[in-house]
């Protein structure tokens, strides 16, 4: 059975009132990340979050460093990665994605802050621009609203 507290996070899960957040953006696929990041923004406002801050970093290799030091700043209640790693004909992909995906998750781990995992990671061009574009997939909106769920349940746990 679950708890009262756990209950009333499911409940408030995308209120985004009194949170920080802040958003980490790559240079790199510049097209592809103002969308995501755009819809990102758009959706912590509409639910409610004051407190955003967007910083950028030179590519997705710098997310693991960048967000444990903002998770480490006690400055946020969560951190949202946004990036785009797509294929080429070189083990490239494979090294830069996979450590950053695992540098993300050790940076959360190390803080106790959610950090969101929104690097896209696909094989063409046009993936990305399908997972991005606003009126089709922008998966810019569920990192946002992944971001404000993880927070509110990180803060429900630590307060019961």
């Amino acid at each position: 059975m679950r708890s009262d507290a756990l209950q009333q996070a499911d409940d408030g899960a995308h209120d985004g009132h009194g949170l920080r957040v802040a958003v980490v953006q790559t240079r790199w696929n510049e097209e592809i990340i103002a969308m995501l990041r755009d819809a990102c923004l758009a959706t912590l406002r509409e639910q409610g979050v004051k407190k955003i801050d967007t910083l950028t970093i030179p590519g997705a290799y710098e997310f693991p460093l960048t967000c444990q030091a903002l998770g480490q700043s006690g400055k946020y209640d969560a951190v949202i990665a946004i990036g785009c790693v797509i294929r080429g004909d070189t083990p490239h992909f494979d090294y830069v994605a996979g450590e950053a995906a695992r540098g993300i998750t050790d940076a959360a781990l190390a803080t106790g802050v959610p950090v969101i995992f929104g690097v896209l990671t696909v094989n063409t061009h046009e993936q990305a621009e399908s997972r991005a574009n606003p009126v089709k997939d922008n998966k810019g909106r569920e990192f946002a609203l992944a971001a404000i769920e993880m927070a509110n349940l990180i803060t429900t746990i630590k307060e019961a």
